[in-house]
């Protein structure tokens, strides 16, 4: 038997146990996704690391690890207790953050509030540069930011700010930037001593640095509380450092825009023109510069003068003979700003007199010229301004040749231009020297296409500038021959409250000769008036003034309307009764209702004397229409009785040189001419129907004229002897009540003139035409109400 060999133990030893090192060799990049997972600290450093070089490449590639999944382990290992694993997680995850995909996926993580956490100064500066690339990218969005904010965010970021890493500064500025752009943001950046530190990046090497730190001081300063910490730290004179350093010029468009915001309360801008800082604005204005700089400067003027108590202070710093010297200055850009500089400051009343006096009106009217549509509308601006409520502004750019140049704008493309310009010719029109100028150069014909405009300022102001050039026959006769009426009727369509009280407000204007009236009542201008002041949202003292000034050249509507003539409402061929009208209608004209078959409505009463002049007037206007081969021109039918009491009453009553007689005989010839007395219990019984009747079935028509009627009652006898008054010049008023009443009020003193006994004040009378012909009823008597009702 062979040697018995001893049994080796079955329990290994603690070396056995160990495994040896694999060294891992990932291939794609699903693989190092995978490893995210590992517990082994080692491997999550060199797969982060992995991930951060593979998403560096390009936006596929970071869209490629959003596809496997890497985004949520990434979030979990910011958070790692190891700081190899913790950076490299940041560095992987603030590169990836800076796609438009991964960013709206981490939106949805709630990733920020440990983000946040990593700020603190104890931690690593990379990490601080990740996670602040990170935060930029996602500050963009609204609710991003209410969640950095809400997880205490700014205090962190406004540490960083001092950081040593131009990254981490340049990151945490831009998370700031999006932040401020709320106003609660705001106040806290200036409550938590973030003005200092903004004003130190201010000296930075970086340029993407000095601008933003320029924007967001820009935002933060609108704040009162802001401006005045930033002036506390000396943040002005800091400004006023950037703009005289040419180094820094491009920096300067946005220091301006501080600055604005750092004088445009009257406060600081008092505190700072004491330190000087007001007189070294205007220096720097006026150096010879690149024109970006002075352009941008003095739109910081202009901004500056928004209110009126800056714009006092500077005046008193004598800014207008700056802003003239800039007019003469070769850039446009210049050019255009100080226009709207001298704009702004035209507000100031001494402003306006100093531009004048430095002769800035004739160096504003010369910009004209120029073929810069921005420079045009900006010069047009600054002449609407200074010439508003300013005659000798105004005659200063007449003087200057300024109104032909502004009629030709009103021809232009440029709607604020067009605007602008007809708002001065309407301030300059008030003296009548230059409104004759500006009609010679053709203003009317060229207000014509503006009236048609759809811009609401272009309206307003080219109506304006119609009221006041329209106020005589010829201009009101060019305007109708131009074709202005009809779009200045149809303005009255507009629900823009200042647009149609403007074009109620030219209507009124042109309603003051017979053809213009004629005309606008054509194209509908009562119709929508009577719409209009039954509207109770856009009925204005305008449109009710519009209202009566057409209706006084056609009072044949107005009678129907509002059942009322006064005793300055003359009655003259061509009136025509057609009854009352509803609220709303159109009335028709005697053209349209004498070719109406004969019905039983009521008639229409007419009133035509009928003279050799007329007959004449229509021969030349029937001359001047030709007549139609299918159609016959309408003629009104001659009243030859009519002519004959209207002789009688200029024969027999006219010499009566007591009123009260005139009046007594004149209601006595009325009374005679239509029937004579009837008793009121016998009214009744008058038959003055039914000679209507027979008088429409004699002329076959509905219209009667009024000396034809021999049986007439109430509402036909006031009208006779409101007729006959006006041709004898005697006043009285005719008035329509219900139920075919109509009567005439009279004014007449009491008394007998000749011993002087008359009282002082006349007394008002209804005539009796009806029961007592001649009778004077004493206004608002018991007598004159039954005169006047049933």
């Amino acid at each position: 038997m062979g040697k018995k060999v001893k049994k080796e133990s079955e329990t290994p030893c603690k070396e056995t146990l160990q495994f040896e090192p694999l060294p891992v060799e990932a291939k794609t990049p699903a693989t190092v996704v995978l490893l995210l997972s590992c517990p082994e600290e080692d491997i999550l450093v060199k797969a982060c690391e992995a991930i951060h070089k593979f998403a560096e490449k390009g936006d596929e590639n970071k869209v490629s690890l959003l596809g496997l999944g890497a985004l949520e382990p990434l979030c979990q290992l910011i958070t790692h207790t190891n700081k190899l694993i913790r950076r490299n997680a940041f560095m992987a995850l603030g590169i990836m953050a800076t796609n438009g995909d991964i960013k709206s996926a981490l939106k949805k993580i709630d990733v920020i509030a440990s983000i946040i956490d990593k700020l603190s100064l104890e931690e690593d500066i990379v990490v601080h540069e990740f996670a602040t690339l990170c935060l930029a990218s996602l500050s963009v969005d609204f609710v991003c930011k209410v969640k950095i904010s809400d997880n205490k965010g700014l205090p962190p970021l406004i540490q960083l700010l001092s950081s040593p890493d131009p990254d981490v500064k340049k990151n945490s500025l831009e998370i700031i930037f999006n932040l401020v752009q709320d106003h609660q943001s705001r106040l806290a950046l200036h409550e938590l001593g973030g003005i200092p530190p903004l004003l130190e990046l201010l000296k930075s090497d970086f340029p993407v640095i000095q601008h933003l730190a320029l924007k967001t001081l820009q935002n933060v300063t609108t704040d009162t509380d802001t401006c005045n910490t930033f002036r506390e730290e000396q943040g002005f004179e800091k400004l006023m450092d950037i703009l005289s350093n040419m180094d820094f010029r491009d920096l300067h468009a946005e220091t301006l825009q501080v600055v604005a915001n750092c004088l445009s309360d009257s406060k600081s801008l008092q505190l700072i023109h004491k330190g000087g800082g007001l007189t070294r604005l205007m220096e720097s204005v006026l150096t010879p510069n690149l024109p970006e700089i002075q352009s941008n400067a003095v739109k910081c003027i202009a901004r500056v003068a928004q209110s009126s108590e800056n714009r006092k202070l500077l005046h008193e710093q004598n800014v207008e003979k700056v802003l003239v010297e800039l007019l003469s200055v070769a850039d446009i850009s210049v050019k255009t700003a100080t226009c709207q500089a001298v704009s702004v400051m035209s507000f100031h009343l001494a402003s306006k007199d100093s531009f004048r006096d430095l002769d800035g009106i004739p160096a504003v009217v010369q910009l004209l010229n120029n073929e810069s549509l921005e420079l045009k509308e900006a010069a047009t601006q600054a002449l609407s301004n200074l010439t508003h409520s300013n005659q000798l502004n105004a005659f200063a750019v007449y003087e200057a040749g300024g109104d032909e140049i502004l009629v030709q704008q009103l021809y232009g493309s440029c709607r604020r231009t067009v605007s602008n310009s007809a708002a001065t010719l309407g301030n300059m029109a008030g003296q009548e020297v230059i409104r004759c100028s500006i009609l010679s150069h053709g203003a009317i014909q060229a207000l014509v296409e503006p009236l048609q405009s759809t811009d609401t300022q272009v309206l307003i102001n080219t109506t304006l500038c119609l009221s006041v050039l329209a106020c005589d026959t010829e201009a009101r006769a060019e305007l109708q021959s131009a074709g202005g009426l009809h779009p200045l009727v149809n303005l009255l369509r507009s629900y823009h409250k200042e647009v149609l009280h403007h074009a109620c407000l030219a209507i009124n204007v042109c309603a003051s000769d017979v053809n213009t009236v004629a005309e606008m009542c054509q194209f509908g201008a009562l119709e929508m008036l009577q719409e209009i002041n039954l509207s109770v949202n856009r009925r204005s003292r305008f449109s009710e003034l519009a209202m009566i000034s057409l209706l006084n050249f056609n009072l044949s509507v107005k009678y129907s309307l509002t059942s009322h003539l006064a005793s300055t409402d003359i009655i003259s061929d061509g009136f025509y009764d057609v009854g009352k009208a509803r609220a709303g209608q159109r009335i028709q004209t005697l053209e349209e209702l004498s070719k109406q078959p004969v019905n039983e409505h009521q008639q229409i009463i007419v009133v035509n004397t009928a003279t050799g002049k007329n007959k004449k007037d229509d021969k030349q206007k029937n001359e001047t229409q030709p007549e139609s081969p299918t159609e016959k021109p309408w003629k009104m039918m001659d009243d030859v009785s009519l002519q004959l009491l209207v002789n009688k009453a200029k024969k027999f009553i006219l010499p009566l040189s007591d009123e009260r007689e005139q009046c007594a005989a004149l209601a006595r010839l009325v009374s005679e001419a239509m029937g004579g007395a009837v008793e009121m219990e016998k009214l009744h019984e008058f038959p003055w129907v039914l000679h209507l009747s027979e008088l429409k079935f004699q002329l076959r028509s509905n219209v009667v004229p009024i000396g034809l009627i021999s049986r007439g009652i109430y509402c036909h006898r006031a009208l006779l002897f409101k007729c006959l008054a006006d041709c004898i010049g005697m006043s009285c008023t005719l008035d329509r009540g219900e139920y075919s009443r109509a009567w005439n009020e009279v004014l007449l003193f009491n008394g007998n003139p000749s011993m002087n006994e008359r009282s002082s004040q006349p007394c008002r009378y209804i005539v009796d035409l009806m029961h007592q012909p001649g009778r004077l009823l004493t206004a608002n008597t018991p007598a004159a109400v039954q005169y006047q009702t049933i």
